[in-house]
């Protein structure tokens, strides 16, 4: 027996290293037959290496179109946060911010359910609905939330601040409202949707941290 036999590692190592093997062997392409990898029949080599090739190119197409959605997607959504974005700095009275921010969040970004809760707000805002009274926890929950969170509704007391108390919320998303880098939230703006799927555990928070960026630099007129 041969000390050291040649394993098929070996010979595809050595088609790699004289890739002109086959131009030399040229009847070897179609003299090799191998299984088709949708059905019984044997192919010959040239006929599998096409059928390789093909598959790349469907795959790298899926691919492509995969990217093409999501950038439609993603200018969808940066077009809708422009015109809402705008919305805000149009208003001339700050009283109004509160309400035309949840509108447009509303109609622009279709969200079935917003609410919106603001504390040490500035004297001639205190009787606005945003400026209701919050619960300790509720402060305590939102300065603790360095980022948005997505995720389904445990029962989170936030929630009842939703149209209906949030019996029907099956998915909700926080939003801290702060001052640039102040660690203590003056609100928290919270999304939610009857469809568990709206906001998920580990979905991209990429355009909701622009919403409350937006949202935080609106509002804070309204706060001391």
């Amino acid at each position: 027996m041969h000390p050291n036999p040649i394993g098929a590692e070996d010979v595809a190592q050595y088609l790699r290293t004289h890739p002109e093997f086959f131009e030399s062997h040229t009847e070897l392409l179609a003299s090799i037959s191998v299984s088709h990898p949708h059905g019984g029949r044997a192919i010959s080599l040239q006929e599998r290496q096409l059928e390789v090739l093909r598959e790349r190119h469907r795959a790298l197409e899926m691919r492509l179109a995969d990217l093409i959605r999501i950038g439609q997607e993603n200018d969808a959504i940066t077009d809708k946060l422009q015109r809402w974005s705008r919305q805000l700095l149009l208003v001339a009275e700050p009283a109004a911010l509160a309400q035309v921010l949840i509108d447009g969040l509303q109609t622009g970004f279709s969200v079935p359910q917003v609410a919106l809760r603001l504390w040490h707000l500035r004297e001639a805002y205190r009787d606005l609905p945003a400026g209701a009274p919050v619960e300790v926890e509720a402060v305590t929950l939102t300065n603790s939330i360095q980022q948005p969170y997505c995720g389904p509704n445990v029962d989170f007391q936030v929630a009842g601040w939703l149209p209906g108390g949030g019996e029907t919320t099956r998915s909700i998303a926080l939003l801290p409202l702060r001052k640039g880098l102040d660690p203590n939230a003056f609100g928290l703006l919270v999304l939610g949707s009857p469809d568990p799927g709206r906001f998920q555990t580990g979905m991209g928070t990429a355009f909701l941290e622009r919403i409350a960026e937006t949202a935080s630099a609106a509002l804070s007129r309204l706060v001391t």
